[in-house]
């Protein structure tokens, strides 16, 4: 048995999400002519109370556009320096919108309304960049899938509504922190511009994003996507996982996130284990004390025994839990991770 759970990108449709995708009704959706799509688009839209959205193949070419929206070449943006966009978008920021960062050292990839507002440059100062965006991650990636405190993102909203900024939530996650926060996609909509949701992460579908915002906003997202090359015909296939999973799998993940936190807490007695970071969802990241394991020589007895982890660099280690990680299987890698 292979329990993989180096992502929650590695999960295979399940029977009844292939079935509804086989029966999807599509067309060619680059002409908006698919009706699975179309759908899929209005029903996003209406769950954070926004008025359009528009259909990705990937969560980065959702933030990227975002990001090309909010910004001129020259800008600026805020941001943490854990966010996703700075880190693990392969350098789009400056590709593809000739913006740069203001990194943020924030706590688990989260910063303050007051650490933002240090961080916006004089607008009227020209030798300096203009600031023209905030971009906020949740949960965050890097942060051991740590949630925001809500009532920070509306200081964080304040902050922008005085200086004229821009807010885009980069959500590849925002399901599980919605559901470990018990809160709703309408409180997330009223605060940011646009917001981009992942469907291929924690609600087990193949492919796809989609970004939320106001008609005006998904309009122009329309030219950016397909200037990325983001259009796609017959997409209604994947769309028809995207609504499965919108019904089926957003509150079962608070499966994933009582299976994380077991996982930490094991990992939190054994001696070779130097640090475990809080656990709020479905992301543990831990260290060990390579004076005992070498994490080279971990990695691979795990991968020895069928159990794949990844590692983040500087030590630290990452093990995430989803849809196709059965209690089997969590069994398995308890007992595993206690006989080493």
């Amino acid at each position: 048995m292979e329990i993989n759970l180096i992502s929650d990108t590695v999960t295979k449709p399940s029977r009844g999400m292939m079935d509804a995708m086989i029966k999807a009704k599509v067309g060619d959706d680059v002409f908006k002519a698919d009706p699975t799509v179309n759908t899929l688009e209005e029903r996003v839209a209406t769950m954070f109370g926004k008025e359009s959205a528009l259909f990705f193949p990937s969560g980065t070419m959702t933030n990227q556009t975002a990001i090309k929206l909010h910004t001129n070449p020259g800008d600026q943006l805020i941001c943490d320096k854990y966010a996703h966009i700075y880190n693990y978008e392969g350098g789009g920021i400056s590709f593809n919108s000739g913006v740069s960062c203001k990194l943020v050292d924030g706590f688990r990839g989260m910063m303050t309304a007051e650490q933002v507002k240090e961080a916006i440059n004089p607008p009227d100062f020209y030798h300096s960049p203009l600031t023209s965006l905030v971009c906020i991650e949740n949960t965050t990636n890097k942060g051991g899938g740590a949630c925001w405190d809500i009532k920070e993102l509306m200081r964080i909203k304040e902050v922008c509504k005085q200086n004229g900024l821009a807010y885009h939530l980069d959500g590849a996650r925002l399901w599980n922190a919605l559901v470990a926060k018990n809160e709703t996609p309408e409180q997330y909509g009223k605060l940011f511009d646009t917001i981009s949701v992942c469907l291929s992460k924690g609600l087990g579908c193949p492919v796809g994003s989609v970004l939320v915002g106001s008609k005006e906003l998904i309009h122009k997202a329309l030219r950016v996507r397909k200037i990325l090359g983001g259009g796609m015909r017959q997409a209604g296939f994947l769309a028809a996982a995207g609504l499965y999973a919108l019904d089926n799998n957003i509150n079962r993940l608070a499966e994933d996130h009582s299976r994380a936190r077991e996982i930490g807490e094991l990992l939190k007695n054994l001696s070779f284990v130097q640090k475990v970071e809080p656990i709020e969802t479905n992301i543990v990241i831990f260290e060990i004390n390579n004076d005992l394991v070498l994490e080279d020589q971990f990695l691979n007895k795990l991968k020895a025994l069928n159990i794949h982890i990844i590692g983040m660099g500087q030590g630290k280690l990452r093990i995430v839990t989803h849809l196709d990680y059965t209690q089997k299987m969590h069994e398995m890698l308890l007992e595993t991770l206690n006989s080493i």
